[in-house]
């Protein structure tokens, strides 16, 4: 039986059983605040920090609203970053689970004609960038008559990477009957007048963090009186830390420091906003999960990333402003963690860094120059660490294997398969009902189905000898991703 604090909001069970598998406990202050505004109907102002809960806290109680049985979007979550709009549809699928809800992301750079087909589906919530989710609009390929709930996420950031006319021109959209939620760190001028333009009577949440990001994370400085390369590597040589992100200013510097000075290939990756979306959201997931350790990037990767255990920031490149140093700093400290940042300054540098000092009215600790003979005391564990398996994270997904199998049905949209045949078929099976079936997406010649429950093998050895649409069909365990099998060998050696 589920016992938690989440219970005391009249969730329904299948979202309760979702917060169990993830492991929510306690509610944030956050969400303790927003949850009966959103039940209420009300909209909402929420002044809260990254890392505060406040994705599950407008997701789960908006979530909890939604009817399944409309097929056209009935949220859209508008975020200035591609990679937080993969991190809100991600968050909000795993809640929603158990309730079916279809959650898509969209934004540039990636197929629009995939995304197209995607929404052409049942899909109960948009999550995706200003730019991206317009163009949708103007063609006529994301239907928004439905939509009841719109979320505004990161405001202040969308003012400053100048999404205002975008936001403007989806809002004139927008159903005028609809729950508005806006949340940002910050609130300007501009904020405030989106806010009275867009709402009504918004309920205003401001929930001040105790931990004062300057209070977690540890700051300290080094002079690179010469070569700053050999600098950066007796730093991680000193700190030798699990994981750590490396700030550059520039691409070409990323690059440098990535395969001239770091040099590890095993142990280090690039990302820049020179990169191939594919490739950032593939090197910002296998981060994440712990596949290597040091993360060498321009600022892309300092917006909207929730990265839990970065131990270590270093700037390799002084930041140009205060917004900047920040939100890199912000990368480490995260939760409930103790956090350390440093930065790299050349004589050149060093106006800069007492411009940051005296804005942010801090003094980083400046610390010695690390000597050989203090080199040679670090190589040790140093070239040990190096040589050891990495321990790689859990992911949510994993959460849910026990009692969600996904399956391969090899016949698609070519062949006129219908989310009606595919149901049909199932709930045929003596004891499985339309209940027992997650989210169904099927694309040009393949169809994939979630069987909830604990009930998949019982599908899937049914299916072996049932027609589909009139003919037996070939059927198959959704593939299992190479990180399934190294997290499973990882953890019965």
């Amino acid at each position: 039986m589920i016992m938690n604090k989440f219970t005391n909001y009249g969730f329904d069970q299948e979202i309760l059983t979702a917060i169990d598998k993830l492991g929510y406990v306690q509610p944030t202050k956050v969400q303790e605040e927003l949850f009966p505004v959103i039940l209420s109907q009300q909209d909402a102002i929420v002044k809260s920090q990254t890392g505060s809960g406040k994705t599950a806290a407008f997701a789960l109680p908006i979530l909890q609203q939604l009817d399944w049985n409309i097929r056209t979007p009935q949220v859209l979550v508008l975020t200035p970053t591609r990679e937080l709009a993969l991190q809100i549809k991600d968050d909000m699928f795993h809640l929603g689970r158990y309730k079916r809800m279809n959650v898509q992301a969209v934004f540039g750079k990636m197929s629009f004609e995939g995304q197209r087909k995607q929404l052409a589906q049942r899909t109960h919530v948009v999550v995706g960038t200003p730019g991206r989710v317009l163009d949708h609009l103007i063609q006529h390929t994301l239907d928004v008559s439905e939509v009841a709930y719109l979320v505004i996420d990161e405001a202040d950031e969308m003012f400053t990477m100048g999404f205002e006319e975008e936001m403007q021109k989806i809002l004139e959209r927008l159903p005028k009957q609809r729950q508005t939620i806006l949340l940002s760190a910050t609130l300007d001028e501009r904020i405030e007048t989106l806010c009275q333009q867009q709402m009504h009577q918004p309920a205003f949440i401001d929930v001040i963090s105790k931990r004062n990001v300057f209070d977690v994370i540890e700051q300290q400085a080094y002079e690179a009186v010469g070569d700053k390369d050999q600098l950066l590597e007796d730093v991680l040589m000193k700190e030798n830390p699990d994981s750590a992100i490396i700030f550059c200013n520039t691409q070409e510097m990323v690059n440098h420091v990535a395969n001239e000075v770091i040099g590890y290939p095993e142990a280090t990756r690039k990302l820049h906003g020179g990169m191939d979306q594919k490739d950032r959201i593939q090197v910002i997931t296998d981060f994440k999960l712990g596949y290597f350790r040091y993360l060498v990037a321009t600022d892309v990767a300092a917006r909207g990333l929730d990265i839990e255990k970065v131990e270590l920031v270093i700037n390799y490149d002084v930041p140009s402003d205060v917004q900047t140093y920040v939100h890199r700093i912000g990368r480490t400290g995260r939760k409930d963690q103790q956090g350390k940042a440093i930065t790299l300054v050349t004589p050149n540098e060093m106006g800069m860094l007492h411009k940051l000092e005296s804005e942010l009215a801090i003094t980083l600790s400046m610390q010695p120059t690390i000597t050989e003979g203090m080199r040679k005391t670090y190589e040790q564990a140093f070239v040990s660490k190096r040589s050891q398996n990495r321990t790689l994270v859990k992911e949510k997904s994993l959460a849910f294997k026990e009692d969600i199998m996904k399956l391969h049905i090899n016949a698609g949209k070519k062949t006129k398969m219908r989310p009606g045949d595919v149901v049909g078929a199932i709930t045929s099976i003596e004891g499985i009902l339309a209940t027992d079936i997650g989210v169904i997406s099927i694309v040009d010649v393949s169809t994939f189905v979630e069987i909830l429950n604990g009930k998949g093998q019982l599908v899937f050895d049914a299916l072996q000898d049932l027609p589909i649409k009139g003919r037996i069909r070939r059927i198959n365990k959704a593939n299992v991703s190479q990180y399934e099998i190294d997290y499973y060998n990882q953890e019965n050696k």
